[in-house]
């Protein structure tokens, strides 16, 4: 959900109007507000016509991004959606994810061997995150921003505190799903290793999101 915050915030300061969307109200009630941004609730019950009909029609939206889920999404469905919604020509679906952070050598290495801990507790589908989307099917004409079989790979800088960094990487799914299953990857000791060649829970470091990124326009 912070992904969709934070995006739906940072394409609000370049578009009149921004709609955010998600299948969980939960979700939904916790996001940030902001002058240009909506969002609705889209659970799976509802249709493409009646998205579409909520969005604005076919025709409508010059841009739709999609960070760090795209690869959990039924894609013929949402491509077909999407194809609907974009303005033609023109309009374009951008969708980006990060599979690594880097921060400094002593911390980077701690960090990989937790990573390593999680990897049996990952859906499949996050086996397309691992490999940079390099297999991501993406049906679009290609606007110079990563094609498919050839993503565009990124650095995204962050500043952080490693309060902030252990709360983002206890949302991960495997972090989670682990947890259901009596298994705590973050335990005391990890934490602490973690926190300690970071230099300290409140010191702000900057992280470096390996990330990667397609972007394309419909195929007239």
């Amino acid at each position: 959900m912070e992904q969709l915050q934070e995006s739906s915030n940072f394409v609000a300061e370049h578009y009149e109007q921004v709609i955010g969307t998600d299948v969980s109200e939960a979700q939904l009630k916790r996001s940030l507000t902001h002058p240009r941004v909506r969002y609705f609730h889209t659970p799976l019950s509802m249709s493409d016509d009646e998205i579409i009909s909520l969005i604005g029609g076919e025709n409508s939206v010059d841009l739709v991004t999609v960070a760090q889920a795209v690869h959990w999404f039924d894609l013929p469905k949402f491509y077909s959606l999407v194809a609907r919604l974009l303005r033609k020509p023109g309009g374009v679906l951008a969708v980006w994810c990060y599979n690594d952070a880097v921060v400094s050598p002593a911390f980077d290495s701690a960090f990989k061997r937790f990573h390593e801990s999680t990897l049996p507790f990952w859906h499949p589908n996050a086996q397309l995150i691992f490999e940079g989307y390099k297999r991501l099917p993406f049906p679009f004409e290609s606007v110079g921003l990563g094609s498919e079989g050839k993503p565009l790979e990124l650095d995204i800088p962050k500043e952080m505190s490693f309060d902030g960094f252990l709360k983002m990487i206890s949302s991960w799914s495997a972090v989670v799903t682990a947890k259901e299953q009596g298994v705590d990857l973050l335990s005391q000791s990890v934490v602490q290793e973690l926190e300690t060649v970071w230099g300290g829970s409140k010191l702000v470091r900057s992280v470096i999101y390996k990330a990667f990124m397609l972007a394309g326009k419909v195929k007239l």
